[in-house]
């Protein structure tokens, strides 16, 4: 079995536009920028043997704000960049009580049969409470990477960070 850290995408490892206190994805391959320090903490994450699997939900899709064909273009931006194993994505929005957009665990658990993760000596790092509530859901420690959002956590992370850098820190004494 091996070892994974999910990764939330917005917020995580590129920045977000935060409105009124809430953030929000990029809506272009224009507006797509990684965060300061992220490919390095990733390549650190991979030489350890850990594989790195994003799960983004992406409600933009669905709601006809973000088309498919920028999102791939995003995700290929991101597979250029970085050491990416695979990209989990959820195009529902809420209301469509679907399996795999966070809270639920569903891309988590996805990707755990596909790539033979073990769970419990995982890790999910995100900012939003969503990202903590599925990886505790799906049995993976959680980082959470406070930005100061105007929002609660619903569940307690094991761990609370301020950069992705800082979380690759955390994962590798771990």
């Amino acid at each position: 079995m091996k070892r994974a850290v999910f990764l939330d995408r917005d917020g995580g490892l590129n920045r977000s536009t935060v409105r009124e206190g809430r953030p929000y994805a990029p809506r272009s391959l224009e507006d797509f920028q990684l965060l300061p320090g992220v490919a390095e903490a990733l390549a650190r994450l991979r030489n350890a043997g850990f594989l790195l699997i994003v799960v983004t939900n992406q409600p933009d899709v669905a709601a006809g704000v973000v088309r498919r064909e920028v999102l791939a273009r995003i995700h290929q931006k991101l597979r250029a960049l970085l050491p990416i194993d695979d990209i989990k994505v959820c195009c529902h929005v809420d209301e469509d009580d679907c399996a795999c957009r966070k809270p639920r665990p569903g891309m988590l658990l996805e990707a755990a049969r596909e790539w033979s993760i073990d769970l419990e000596h995982s890790f999910m790092v995100g900012d939003r409470w969503r990202d903590v509530s599925a990886g505790k859901a799906a049995g993976c420690k959680t980082i959470f990477v406070d930005y100061g959002y105007a929002e609660r956590q619903k569940d307690p992370p094991d761990f609370v960070v301020t950069s992705l850098p800082e979380a690759a820190k955390i994962i590798l004494q771990s």
